[in-house]
Protein backbone atom coordinates (compact mmCIF):
# COMPACT_ATOMS: atom_id res chain seq x y z
CA UNK A 1 0.00 0.00 0.00
CA UNK A 2 1.12 3.73 -0.58
CA UNK A 3 0.42 5.91 2.27
CA UNK A 4 1.17 8.91 0.32
CA UNK A 5 -1.81 10.89 -0.69
CA UNK A 6 -2.13 11.47 -4.73
CA UNK A 7 -2.68 15.46 -5.78
CA UNK A 8 -6.33 14.77 -6.11
CA UNK A 9 -6.77 13.48 -2.61
CA UNK A 10 -5.01 16.46 -1.28
CA UNK A 11 -6.91 18.53 -3.44
CA UNK A 12 -10.05 17.05 -1.82
CA UNK A 13 -8.68 17.32 1.76
CA UNK A 14 -7.81 21.25 1.51
CA UNK A 15 -11.39 21.62 0.02
CA UNK A 16 -13.11 20.20 2.80
CA UNK A 17 -10.57 21.74 5.18
CA UNK A 18 -11.31 24.97 3.66
CA UNK A 19 -15.10 24.70 3.85
CA UNK A 20 -15.56 23.45 7.28
CA UNK A 21 -13.22 26.15 8.38
CA UNK A 22 -15.00 28.96 6.75
CA UNK A 23 -18.13 28.10 5.92
CA UNK A 24 -19.05 25.75 8.71
CA UNK A 25 -17.54 26.87 11.60
CA UNK A 26 -18.59 30.22 12.27
CA UNK A 27 -22.05 29.22 13.27
CA UNK A 28 -21.74 25.77 14.60
CA UNK A 29 -22.24 26.60 18.07
CA UNK A 30 -25.56 28.41 17.55
CA UNK A 31 -26.92 25.66 15.39
CA UNK A 32 -25.97 22.82 18.15
CA UNK A 33 -27.17 24.97 20.67
CA UNK A 34 -30.42 25.82 19.05
CA UNK A 35 -30.90 22.21 17.29
CA UNK A 36 -31.41 24.30 13.77
CA UNK A 37 -30.71 21.93 10.95
CA UNK A 38 -28.01 23.39 8.22
CA UNK A 39 -30.12 23.93 5.47
CA UNK A 40 -27.80 26.37 4.07
CA UNK A 41 -24.41 24.89 4.41
CA UNK A 42 -26.29 20.94 3.51
CA UNK A 43 -26.86 23.03 0.19
CA UNK A 44 -23.28 24.38 -0.49
CA UNK A 45 -22.14 20.91 0.57
CA UNK A 46 -24.09 19.76 -2.69
CA UNK A 47 -22.98 22.33 -4.29
CA UNK A 48 -19.32 21.27 -3.89
CA UNK A 49 -20.00 17.90 -4.72
CA UNK A 50 -19.87 16.70 -0.77
CA UNK A 51 -22.81 14.74 -1.40
CA UNK A 52 -21.85 11.80 -3.98
CA UNK A 53 -18.39 11.80 -3.97
CA UNK A 54 -17.79 8.16 -5.22
CA UNK A 55 -20.97 8.30 -7.40
CA UNK A 56 -20.12 7.85 -10.76
CA UNK A 57 -19.98 10.96 -12.95
CA UNK A 58 -22.89 9.36 -15.45
CA UNK A 59 -25.32 10.08 -12.85
CA UNK A 60 -24.12 13.09 -11.55
CA UNK A 61 -21.69 12.42 -8.64
CA UNK A 62 -17.75 12.95 -8.55
CA UNK A 63 -16.70 9.69 -9.03
CA UNK A 64 -14.28 9.83 -6.22
CA UNK A 65 -12.36 7.39 -4.41
CA UNK A 66 -13.08 5.84 -1.08
CA UNK A 67 -10.46 7.35 0.26
CA UNK A 68 -10.50 10.70 -1.15
CA UNK A 69 -13.97 10.46 0.93
CA UNK A 70 -12.65 9.51 4.21
CA UNK A 71 -10.47 12.42 3.82
CA UNK A 72 -13.51 15.24 3.54
CA UNK A 73 -15.27 13.10 6.14
CA UNK A 74 -12.75 13.91 8.46
CA UNK A 75 -12.01 17.53 7.63
CA UNK A 76 -15.77 18.27 8.31
CA UNK A 77 -16.30 16.23 11.43
CA UNK A 78 -13.67 18.24 12.96
CA UNK A 79 -15.95 21.01 12.97
CA UNK A 80 -19.49 19.86 12.56
CA UNK A 81 -20.48 16.37 12.37
CA UNK A 82 -24.44 17.50 12.72
CA UNK A 83 -23.02 18.17 8.28
CA UNK A 84 -21.07 15.26 8.38
CA UNK A 85 -23.47 12.54 9.37
CA UNK A 86 -26.01 14.09 6.54
CA UNK A 87 -22.86 13.71 4.27
CA UNK A 88 -21.99 10.04 5.05
CA UNK A 89 -26.07 8.44 5.24
CA UNK A 90 -26.32 10.69 1.87
CA UNK A 91 -23.11 9.40 0.14
CA UNK A 92 -22.41 5.64 1.98
CA UNK A 93 -25.99 4.18 2.91
CA UNK A 94 -28.09 5.62 -0.01
CA UNK A 95 -26.19 6.76 -2.70
CA UNK A 96 -23.89 3.85 -2.71
CA UNK A 97 -26.26 1.54 -1.89
CA UNK A 98 -28.40 2.51 -4.96
CA UNK A 99 -25.69 2.73 -7.66
CA UNK A 100 -24.49 -0.36 -6.90
CA UNK A 101 -27.66 -2.59 -6.35
CA UNK A 102 -30.79 -0.44 -7.96
CA UNK A 103 -31.52 -0.68 -11.56
CA UNK A 104 -30.98 1.26 -14.12
CA UNK A 105 -34.45 3.00 -13.93
CA UNK A 106 -33.97 3.50 -10.08
CA UNK A 107 -30.44 5.18 -10.80
CA UNK A 108 -31.79 7.56 -13.09
CA UNK A 109 -35.16 8.84 -11.51
CA UNK A 110 -33.39 8.74 -7.49
CA UNK A 111 -29.76 8.68 -7.68
CA UNK A 112 -28.63 11.50 -10.04
CA UNK A 113 -30.59 14.15 -7.40
CA UNK A 114 -29.07 12.63 -4.81
CA UNK A 115 -25.92 12.53 -6.11
CA UNK A 116 -25.86 16.66 -7.03
CA UNK A 117 -27.45 17.20 -3.81
CA UNK A 118 -31.21 18.37 -5.06
CA UNK A 119 -32.04 15.65 -2.87
CA UNK A 120 -31.30 14.31 0.32
CA UNK A 121 -31.72 10.53 1.17
CA UNK A 122 -32.58 8.25 4.56
CA UNK A 123 -31.38 4.54 5.01
CA UNK A 124 -34.27 3.69 7.60
CA UNK A 125 -33.51 0.11 9.12
CA UNK A 126 -33.34 0.54 13.05
CA UNK A 127 -36.77 0.20 14.81
CA UNK A 128 -38.07 0.31 18.26
CA UNK A 129 -37.15 -3.05 18.94
CA UNK A 130 -35.00 -3.72 16.61
CA UNK A 131 -31.33 -2.16 16.53
CA UNK A 132 -28.58 -4.30 17.04
CA UNK A 133 -31.02 -7.30 16.09
CA UNK A 134 -31.18 -5.86 12.72
CA UNK A 135 -33.01 -9.58 11.71
CA UNK A 136 -36.26 -8.88 13.78
CA UNK A 137 -37.67 -6.32 11.53
CA UNK A 138 -41.76 -5.88 12.37
CA UNK A 139 -42.15 -3.26 9.25
CA UNK A 140 -43.84 -5.28 7.05
CA UNK A 141 -44.40 -4.78 2.98
CA UNK A 142 -47.18 -6.98 1.68
CA UNK A 143 -47.09 -7.89 -1.48
CA UNK A 144 -50.61 -7.06 -2.99
CA UNK A 145 -50.17 -7.67 -6.81
CA UNK A 146 -49.00 -4.30 -8.49
CA UNK A 147 -47.88 -3.03 -5.28
CA UNK A 148 -46.38 -3.96 -1.76
CA UNK A 149 -48.22 -2.24 1.26
CA UNK A 150 -45.88 -1.08 3.83
CA UNK A 151 -46.88 -0.90 7.83
CA UNK A 152 -44.31 -0.37 10.54
CA UNK A 153 -42.23 2.36 12.37
CA UNK A 154 -38.48 2.96 12.23
CA UNK A 155 -36.29 4.41 14.88
CA UNK A 156 -33.28 7.30 14.64
CA UNK A 157 -33.66 8.35 11.21
CA UNK A 158 -31.28 10.34 10.25
CA UNK A 159 -32.24 13.27 7.66
CA UNK A 160 -35.77 11.64 7.99
CA UNK A 161 -37.62 14.84 7.61
CA UNK A 162 -35.23 16.19 5.52
CA UNK A 163 -34.96 13.58 3.22
CA UNK A 164 -37.27 13.24 -0.40
CA UNK A 165 -36.18 9.38 0.04
CA UNK A 166 -36.03 6.47 2.12
CA UNK A 167 -34.57 3.40 1.72
CA UNK A 168 -36.87 1.47 3.83
CA UNK A 169 -35.72 -2.32 5.08
CA UNK A 170 -39.12 -4.01 5.83
CA UNK A 171 -40.56 -8.05 6.16
CA UNK A 172 -42.27 -9.06 3.45
CA UNK A 173 -42.33 -13.09 4.28
CA UNK A 174 -42.06 -14.19 7.87
CA UNK A 175 -41.74 -17.31 7.60
CA UNK A 176 -38.22 -16.87 5.66
CA UNK A 177 -36.64 -15.13 8.91
CA UNK A 178 -33.90 -12.49 7.75
CA UNK A 179 -34.39 -14.57 3.96
CA UNK A 180 -38.13 -12.59 3.82
CA UNK A 181 -36.61 -9.29 3.72
CA UNK A 182 -36.76 -6.67 1.17
CA UNK A 183 -35.51 -3.17 0.60
CA UNK A 184 -37.41 -0.15 -1.05
CA UNK A 185 -37.29 2.84 -2.10
CA UNK A 186 -40.05 5.36 -0.32
CA UNK A 187 -40.80 8.75 -1.43
CA UNK A 188 -41.72 10.97 1.85
CA UNK A 189 -44.02 12.61 -0.26
CA UNK A 190 -46.63 9.53 -0.61
CA UNK A 191 -49.57 9.19 1.12
CA UNK A 192 -48.95 7.21 4.61
CA UNK A 193 -45.53 8.58 5.31
CA UNK A 194 -45.85 10.23 8.79
CA UNK A 195 -42.67 12.24 10.63
CA UNK A 196 -42.42 12.07 13.98
CA UNK A 197 -40.91 14.75 16.29
CA UNK A 198 -37.23 15.97 15.83
CA UNK A 199 -35.03 14.30 18.41
CA UNK A 200 -33.60 16.36 21.11
CA UNK A 201 -29.86 14.42 21.28
CA UNK A 202 -26.94 14.71 23.14
CA UNK A 203 -24.75 15.58 20.11
CA UNK A 204 -25.08 16.18 16.70
CA UNK A 205 -27.97 18.23 18.04
CA UNK A 206 -28.92 20.37 14.58
CA UNK A 207 -28.72 16.70 12.23
CA UNK A 208 -32.23 16.02 10.95
CA UNK A 209 -32.94 12.84 13.53
CA UNK A 210 -36.87 11.70 13.62
CA UNK A 211 -39.08 8.31 14.10
CA UNK A 212 -40.86 7.82 10.97
CA UNK A 213 -44.49 5.90 10.51
CA UNK A 214 -45.31 4.14 7.31
CA UNK A 215 -49.23 3.65 7.26
CA UNK A 216 -50.34 1.75 4.20
CA UNK A 217 -47.92 3.14 2.03
CA UNK A 218 -48.09 2.01 -1.47
CA UNK A 219 -44.99 0.93 -2.83
CA UNK A 220 -44.55 0.29 -6.51
CA UNK A 221 -42.92 -3.24 -7.84
CA UNK A 222 -39.89 -1.39 -9.13
CA UNK A 223 -39.14 0.22 -6.39
CA UNK A 224 -38.08 -3.14 -4.62
CA UNK A 225 -34.16 -2.97 -4.68
CA UNK A 226 -32.68 -6.31 -5.61
CA UNK A 227 -34.36 -9.79 -6.19
CA UNK A 228 -36.68 -10.42 -3.74
CA UNK A 229 -35.68 -11.71 -0.30
CA UNK A 230 -32.41 -9.58 -1.09
CA UNK A 231 -33.22 -6.67 1.74
CA UNK A 232 -31.17 -7.81 4.74
CA UNK A 233 -28.13 -8.99 2.63
CA UNK A 234 -28.45 -5.18 1.15
CA UNK A 235 -28.60 -3.53 4.24
CA UNK A 236 -25.38 -5.54 5.94
CA UNK A 237 -23.52 -4.46 2.67
CA UNK A 238 -24.49 -1.10 2.92
CA UNK A 239 -23.91 -0.77 6.66
CA UNK A 240 -19.87 -2.34 5.91
CA UNK A 241 -19.27 0.50 3.98
CA UNK A 242 -20.75 2.90 6.10
CA UNK A 243 -18.64 1.71 8.80
CA UNK A 244 -15.68 3.62 6.88
CA UNK A 245 -17.53 6.55 6.58
CA UNK A 246 -18.37 6.97 10.47
CA UNK A 247 -14.82 5.33 11.61
CA UNK A 248 -13.75 8.69 9.58
CA UNK A 249 -16.37 10.93 11.46
CA UNK A 250 -15.02 9.71 14.34
CA UNK A 251 -11.16 10.07 13.54
CA UNK A 252 -12.22 13.57 12.77
CA UNK A 253 -13.44 14.29 15.86
CA UNK A 254 -10.49 13.25 17.64
CA UNK A 255 -8.36 15.02 15.41
CA UNK A 256 -10.18 18.24 16.01
CA UNK A 257 -10.28 17.86 19.44
CA UNK A 258 -6.18 17.55 19.32
CA UNK A 259 -5.83 20.52 17.40
CA UNK A 260 -7.60 22.13 19.95
CA UNK A 261 -5.94 20.77 22.41
CA UNK A 262 -2.80 21.58 21.51
CA UNK A 263 -3.28 25.18 20.23
CA UNK A 264 -4.69 25.59 23.72
CA UNK A 265 -1.75 24.20 25.49
CA UNK A 266 0.86 26.57 23.37
CA UNK A 267 -1.10 29.92 24.87
CA UNK A 268 -2.50 28.73 28.01
CA UNK A 269 0.74 28.90 30.69
CA UNK A 270 0.92 27.62 34.30
CA UNK A 271 3.62 27.88 36.79
CA UNK A 272 5.90 30.12 34.09
CA UNK A 273 5.66 28.08 30.96
CA UNK A 274 3.00 27.07 28.30
CA UNK A 275 1.19 24.26 30.01
CA UNK A 276 2.47 21.56 27.44
CA UNK A 277 5.69 21.88 28.38
CA UNK A 278 4.91 20.21 31.52
CA UNK A 279 4.63 16.34 31.42
CA UNK A 280 1.35 15.98 32.06
CA UNK A 281 -0.06 17.67 29.30
CA UNK A 282 2.73 16.49 27.00
CA UNK A 283 2.04 13.01 27.56
CA UNK A 284 -1.50 13.60 26.80
CA UNK A 285 -0.70 15.22 23.79
CA UNK A 286 1.52 11.89 22.86
CA UNK A 287 -1.22 9.52 23.75
CA UNK A 288 -3.80 11.71 21.02
CA UNK A 289 -1.04 11.98 18.49
CA UNK A 290 -0.51 8.26 18.49
CA UNK A 291 -4.36 6.76 18.78
CA UNK A 292 -5.56 9.19 16.06
CA UNK A 293 -2.11 8.26 13.64
CA UNK A 294 -3.37 4.91 14.34
CA UNK A 295 -6.86 5.37 13.41
CA UNK A 296 -6.09 7.30 10.58
CA UNK A 297 -4.02 4.51 8.82
CA UNK A 298 -6.82 2.05 9.89
CA UNK A 299 -9.91 3.56 8.44
CA UNK A 300 -7.71 4.34 5.33
CA UNK A 301 -6.47 0.79 4.83
CA UNK A 302 -10.44 0.04 5.03
CA UNK A 303 -11.16 2.54 2.27
CA UNK A 304 -8.23 1.30 0.15
CA UNK A 305 -8.79 -1.97 0.02
CA UNK A 306 -12.43 -1.08 -0.85
CA UNK A 307 -11.53 1.06 -3.93
CA UNK A 308 -9.28 -2.22 -4.32
CA UNK A 309 -12.61 -4.49 -4.16
CA UNK A 310 -11.21 -6.56 -1.25
CA UNK A 311 -13.15 -7.79 1.36
CA UNK A 312 -12.88 -4.73 3.17
CA UNK A 313 -15.63 -6.39 6.82
CA UNK A 314 -13.18 -7.00 8.90
CA UNK A 315 -10.57 -3.59 8.23
CA UNK A 316 -14.12 -1.39 8.29
CA UNK A 317 -15.37 -2.99 11.74
CA UNK A 318 -11.79 -2.87 12.63
CA UNK A 319 -11.68 0.74 11.67
CA UNK A 320 -15.08 1.68 13.47
CA UNK A 321 -14.48 0.76 16.75
CA UNK A 322 -11.19 1.70 17.02
CA UNK A 323 -11.30 5.35 15.63
CA UNK A 324 -14.61 5.55 17.92
CA UNK A 325 -13.06 5.17 21.15
CA UNK A 326 -10.38 6.88 20.31
CA UNK A 327 -13.05 10.00 19.81
CA UNK A 328 -14.44 9.18 23.11
CA UNK A 329 -11.23 8.86 24.89
CA UNK A 330 -9.50 11.73 23.92
CA UNK A 331 -12.41 14.38 23.57
CA UNK A 332 -12.46 13.89 27.00
CA UNK A 333 -8.65 14.44 27.36
CA UNK A 334 -8.85 17.66 25.52
CA UNK A 335 -11.84 19.00 27.28
CA UNK A 336 -9.45 18.12 30.50
CA UNK A 337 -6.69 19.93 28.64
CA UNK A 338 -8.45 23.01 28.40
CA UNK A 339 -9.32 22.80 32.10
CA UNK A 340 -12.81 24.78 32.91
CA UNK A 341 -12.90 26.80 30.13
CA UNK A 342 -12.98 22.60 27.97
CA UNK A 343 -16.85 23.14 29.47
CA UNK A 344 -17.84 25.14 27.80
CA UNK A 345 -19.51 26.33 24.46
CA UNK A 346 -17.23 29.02 23.37
CA UNK A 347 -14.00 26.40 23.36
CA UNK A 348 -15.52 23.87 21.29
CA UNK A 349 -14.14 20.94 23.05
CA UNK A 350 -17.15 20.20 24.70
CA UNK A 351 -19.17 20.03 21.74
CA UNK A 352 -16.79 17.09 20.39
CA UNK A 353 -16.91 15.46 23.29
CA UNK A 354 -20.83 14.95 23.02
CA UNK A 355 -20.71 14.01 19.55
CA UNK A 356 -17.68 11.42 20.26
CA UNK A 357 -20.28 9.15 21.68
CA UNK A 358 -22.66 8.62 18.69
CA UNK A 359 -19.96 6.82 16.74
CA UNK A 360 -19.83 4.35 19.13
CA UNK A 361 -23.75 3.08 18.89
CA UNK A 362 -25.03 4.37 15.45
CA UNK A 363 -24.10 2.23 11.94
CA UNK A 364 -23.42 -0.95 14.40
CA UNK A 365 -22.29 -0.65 17.84
CA UNK A 366 -18.91 -1.31 19.42
CA UNK A 367 -20.44 -4.48 20.53
CA UNK A 368 -21.88 -5.38 17.35
CA UNK A 369 -18.36 -4.30 15.12
CA UNK A 370 -16.47 -6.84 17.99
CA UNK A 371 -19.06 -9.40 16.99
CA UNK A 372 -18.29 -8.81 13.09
CA UNK A 373 -14.64 -8.71 13.79
CA UNK A 374 -14.36 -12.09 16.17
CA UNK A 375 -16.70 -14.15 13.49
CA UNK A 376 -13.41 -12.86 10.87
CA UNK A 377 -10.80 -14.08 12.85
CA UNK A 378 -12.80 -17.63 13.39
CA UNK A 379 -13.62 -18.13 9.51
CA UNK A 380 -10.58 -16.78 7.95
CA UNK A 381 -8.02 -18.04 10.55
CA UNK A 382 -5.09 -16.01 9.77
CA UNK A 383 -5.76 -12.03 11.32
CA UNK A 384 -3.30 -10.83 7.91
CA UNK A 385 -5.19 -13.02 5.13
CA UNK A 386 -8.01 -10.56 4.47
CA UNK A 387 -5.55 -7.57 5.05
CA UNK A 388 -2.66 -8.76 2.65
CA UNK A 389 -4.39 -11.94 0.82
CA UNK A 390 -5.75 -10.99 -2.47
CA UNK A 391 -9.63 -12.11 -1.19
CA UNK A 392 -11.85 -10.27 -3.51
CA UNK A 393 -15.34 -8.40 -1.87
CA UNK A 394 -18.67 -9.95 -3.75
CA UNK A 395 -21.81 -7.68 -3.87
Amino acid sequence: MNFELTEEQLAVRDAARDFAQNELKPGVIERDSTMAYPTEQIKMMGELGFMGMMVSPEYGGGGMDTVSYALAMEEISKIDNSCSVTMSVNNSLVCWGLETFGTEDQKQKYLTKLATGEWIGAFCLSEPEAGSDATSQRTTAIDMGDHYLLNGTKNWITNGAKSKVHLVIAQTDTEKGHRGINAFIVETSWDGVAIGAKEDKLGIRSSDTHTIMYNDVKVPKENRIGEDGFGFKFAMKVLTGGRIGIAAQALGIAAGAYELAVAYSHDRTAFGKPINQHQAIAFKLADMATDIDAARMMVHRAAWMKDNHMDYTMAAAMAKVFASDAAMKHTVEAVQVHGGYGFVKEYHVERLMRDAKITQIYEGTSEIQRVVISREILKKGNLYAPILGSSKMTV
